[in-house]
């Protein structure tokens, strides 16, 4: 949605259209290390335990949630801005309807090497 090569804005305000009983995630911006997506969870749903090569931030917008953070299960509200490093295991969970926005910053390194997988 966001072009790469020039500055442009949208709005946060218009969620993705509502989920009855799924997952819609939206990307909003992919650039080089950089990648900003939009989630929208229904209630009840959930996103298995896994890892990514980046650093994350989640800005919890609307709803809540738990996040699985290795061992520890932490509670999401509106409102929250959650910091994860690379390599942590983590799963989401929605409470309630969720939506969050989650952008991600990987390394020059582990960049290039997810670009050339996506290539095979």
């Amino acid at each position: 949605m966001l072009p790469i090569d020039r500055a442009d804005l949208i709005s946060l305000k218009t969620p993705p259209p509502d989920v009855a009983d799924g997952i819609v995630s939206q990307a909003l911006l992919t650039a080089p290390g950089l990648r900003a997506t939009l989630f929208r969870f229904a209630a009840g749903q959930e996103l298995s335990e896994h890892t990514s090569p980046a650093r994350v931030l989640l800005h919890v917008l609307a709803g809540s949630g738990e996040i699985t953070l290795g061992p520890r299960v932490q509670r999401l509200a509106a409102g929250d801005l959650l910091h994860m490093p690379p390599h942590l295991p983590h799963a989401v969970r929605a409470v309630e309807d969720l939506t969050f926005l989650l952008v991600q910053a990987t390394p020059p390194t582990a960049a290039v090497a997810e670009i050339s997988s996506e290539d095979s």
